[in-house]
């Protein structure tokens, strides 16, 4: 089992200041919290580090025999948060990625601000195609890593969940639908539906689901797909059918109760956003850094 290093730490901590009380106090923890951390590293060790009196502490001879590792281990993470800090503020150039649509056109621009102010020196550049362009121009190498909605997969390729989010059932404001909580799923079979295109992360996420609940894709009555959220939400709007779209593309519409999202009983169109990569190629760092920023955030 590897090393703790928090153990670690808190070791130095007590043997520096010569009390669990004192680097309690530096750590911002627990007086309890920091006894906990001593006695799992020498359970770990197999040895007492301290010699506890109610005068004072004292190392054990396993205590000084640990004390320079543990300061040398100190000293490392010290010098390794000042180079990764530095690497950190560095960070400059152009970083240039691909997003599907939904993600492209309604998820990154009203995320992507604070991320920048933090490197002013870096600057994005994102192509926005659907899921599976992505998957094959990375497949292609034209690619070094890409955002997108469906479940990627392919030889070589290497998806990490990212995001969250859901679609949900969207009508205009003056359906029947509009007014209720829920409805059936064989309720919205009978609606026509314009949707994404074939191929879309969005449209794969859909009838994964509806076939779990038993209803083939072809059990809907398509009037229209479109190539864009935007236009699939115009469609809605007007009248031409109800569809499927990320809860991330609709606030404008909802808050001006243009569109309204309904729920369909028993079902739920959770998925992931996922970054896609080729397995034998490493991120650049500004994607690295990208990818983290984004995983703190929720729909």
């Amino acid at each position: 089992m590897a090393l703790n290093v928090h153990q670690l730490h808190t070791f130095y901590a007590v043997a520096e200041r010569g009390s669990f009380s004192a680097a309690a106090q530096t750590l911002h923890m627990t007086q309890p919290a920091v006894t906990m951390q001593i006695q799992a590293l020498e359970e770990r060790f197999g040895a007492k580090l301290f010699h506890r009196s109610a005068k004072k502490l004292e190392l054990t001879d396993a205590g000084r025999a640990l004390l320079p590792q543990a300061r040398k281990a100190m000293e490392l993470m010290r010098e390794t948060d000042a180079v990764m800090a530095a690497h950190a503020e560095q960070l400059k150039g152009r970083l240039k990625f691909a997003a599907s649509l939904t993600i492209g056109e309604y998820v990154l621009p009203r995320l992507l601000a604070p991320f920048l102010r933090r490197y002013p020196e870096l600057s994005l550049s994102m192509r926005i195609i659907n899921t599976a362009e992505i998957i094959e121009e990375i497949e292609n190498h034209g690619l070094a890593f890409g955002l997108v909605e469906g479940r990627a997969e392919g030889p070589g390729l290497i998806a990490e969940p990212v995001m969250n989010d859901e679609l949900v059932l969207v009508v205009p404001a003056g359906h029947a639908f509009a007014s209720r909580s829920e409805v059936e799923l064989e309720e919205v079979l009978k609606e026509p539906m314009v949707l994404r295109e074939t191929g879309s992360g969005t449209r794969q996420v859909m009838e994964e689901e509806l076939l779990r609940h038993g209803a083939h894709p072809s059990d809907l009555r398509v009037v229209s797909d479109f190539g864009s959220t935007g236009a699939v939400k115009s469609a809605v709007e007007a009248g031409l059918g109800l569809s499927f779209v990320s809860v991330w593309t609709i606030r404008h519409e909802a808050a001006l109760s243009l569109l309204a999202p309904v729920k369909i009983r028993g079902v739920s169109f959770r998925r992931q956003f996922y970054a896609v990569r080729q397995q034998s190629s490493d991120l650049p760092i500004a994607g690295a850094s990208l990818l983290e920023y984004l995983r703190g955030i929720q729909a």
